[in-house]
């Protein structure tokens, strides 16, 4: 059984997770009708997560690398609420706003500037915070003569300029971040970077997934190496990423 719930503010705790596991049940082949009445057919259990026992304090920032398929994506999609543990207890303390899927939580047929409006209701500001920040966001995207086409016309690029912008000015105490921050151009990149670094200041708490190294080591304290939906190594974010990715291999 899956549990949710939010911490007491007492704590220091951002987030903890207790024994979270995640099952997924995998069909080789397409069963026909006589196999779903009956349960009949090739099915495989897979374990994406296993066990995953894991404390952020506030104001921490905390990085996770791992190979493809060893659950990074997984594990921040049941932290944001996207997804929901096959078993265990999950504590939050704050506003959570994950980048994980850049098309989530946007139209494609509306405009960037509707898309502004919806997105950022979806990530809990009023109106009334969005008309505030509305200029501010389309400033910081870059987006400004684009923002009245419709989103399916975006590149890649452009939808996380934009889920980015919104994301930040939506003023979130927990922020998820999942291989996005290379699909951007250089610029943003580096204005991005900046708002990272200025949103630890701020003692808000960063959850930060990527196969950028140099960046682990630039803004996380900790980190953790994932393999096979289960934490191999947790310790000083060097640390991890020197025994991930040892320096000869840089």
């Amino acid at each position: 059984m899956s549990i949710g719930y939010k911490m007491k503010k007492q704590n220091d705790i951002a987030i903890k997770l207790s024994n979270i596991s995640k099952k997924y049940i995998l069909h080789h082949q397409k069963p026909t009708l006589v196999e779903n009445i009956f349960k009949f057919g090739q099915r495989e259990e897979f374990w994406a997560l296993k066990n995953i026992n894991l404390e952020i304090k506030k104001g921490q920032s905390l990085g996770i690398v791992g190979n493809n398929g060893s659950g990074k994506t997984t594990l921040l999609k049941i932290i944001s609420g996207i997804s929901t543990p096959t078993s265990g207890k999950i504590g939050v303390n704050g506003r959570i706003v994950s980048l994980i899927d850049v098309n989530s939580g946007f139209n494609p047929e509306l405009t960037g500037e509707e898309n502004i409006f919806l997105n950022g209701m979806l990530l809990g500001m009023s109106k009334k915070e969005i008309n505030k920040q509305f200029n501010k966001i389309i400033r910081f995207s870059g987006l400004k003569n684009f923002i009245d086409t419709p989103f399916y016309t975006y590149s890649f690029g452009m939808k996380i300029r934009l889920g980015f912008s919104i994301a930040i000015y939506s003023k979130p105490d927990i922020l998820l971040i999942d291989e996005i921050l290379g699909g951007g151009d250089k610029n943003f990149l580096e204005k991005t970077l900046r708002v990272v670094q200025n949103f630890l200041k701020e003692r808000k708490t960063l959850i930060f997934v990527s196969h950028l190294l140099p960046h682990f080591t630039k803004f996380c304290q900790r980190a953790i190496i994932l393999e096979k939906g289960q934490i191999k190594m947790i310790g000083e974010a060097k640390a991890v990423v020197n025994k991930y990715n040892p320096p000869s291999m840089l």
